[in-house]
């Protein structure tokens, strides 16, 4: 099958401005997916979609050809993951390249390992949608997520008599650190309507940080400082 790895990353960003560019472990953030990626695909598979001169400039001073600018309106705060990579599929197909399937690296997960990449695709098949990378819930449904109803009381979101968290059903959260996605299906259904995905367990919680606000970017240091 052939395979289109996209790395996400725009230049705006609110509650951490200029994250992709911010250096971890003395390195832009964005280059530990870039670095990560390289091992296991070639360059040609490798897609930096951006908005950003300077986060082209940095991948490409690494060897790596950044293709294309995303478009401003596929760069905004309501800017979906989907239309970021229909808008990449759709240039590597008038390209010559069509890939069967898309493997997503976030850039703000820079502690995910080659290993859990490597599994991910292999548990890939074309009869299903996606697999995702996932944590098991620390919040759960059945037992401390509640919903407001139209008279402002919080009601449980699933109804439920558990009295111990340990007895209600283990809930999984997609961690945002490796998408496998079958290219056909995303044309054709798009992610809100995939009802066939698998699930790739993550364990260490360092693996599942996802680096989205200030606080985030402390815990990374920390682990980095630590050598956790």
């Amino acid at each position: 099958m052939k395979k289109l790895v996209v790395i996400p990353a725009r230049a705006g960003s609110k509650r951490l401005p200029n994250k992709n560019l911010k250096l971890l472990d003395d390195k832009p953030l964005i280059m530990h997916s870039v670095d990560i990626a390289r091992k296991m695909f070639n360059d040609n598979e490798i897609c930096i979609s951006t908005d950003s001169t300077k986060i082209k400039s940095v991948v490409e001073k690494a060897g790596l050809h950044v293709p294309f600018l995303r478009p401003k309106e596929l760069a905004q705060d309501t800017s979906s993951t989907e239309d970021v990579l229909l808008h990449a599929l759709n240039w590597y197909d008038q390209n010559g390249y069509e890939p069967d399937i898309i493997i997503l690296l976030q850039p703000t997960s820079p502690f995910r390992k080659l290993e859990d990449i490597k599994n991910a695709v292999q548990k890939f098949s074309i009869k299903i949608d996606m697999v995702v990378s996932v944590k098991e819930g620390k919040a759960n449904p059945y037992f401390n997520l509640y919903e407001e109803n139209d008279n402002g009381f919080l009601k449980k979101s699933k109804k439920s008599t558990f009295d111990r968290y340990q007895d209600c059903p283990v809930v999984w959260e997609f961690n945002g650190s490796i998408y496998v996605i079958n290219t056909a299906m995303l044309k054709r259904k798009g992610f809100s309507n995939f009802d066939k995905i698998i699930k790739y367990k993550i364990d260490n919680p360092i693996y599942s940080l996802d680096i989205d606000t200030e606080y985030d970017w402390l815990i990374a240091n920390t682990i980095i400082e630590q050598k956790i």
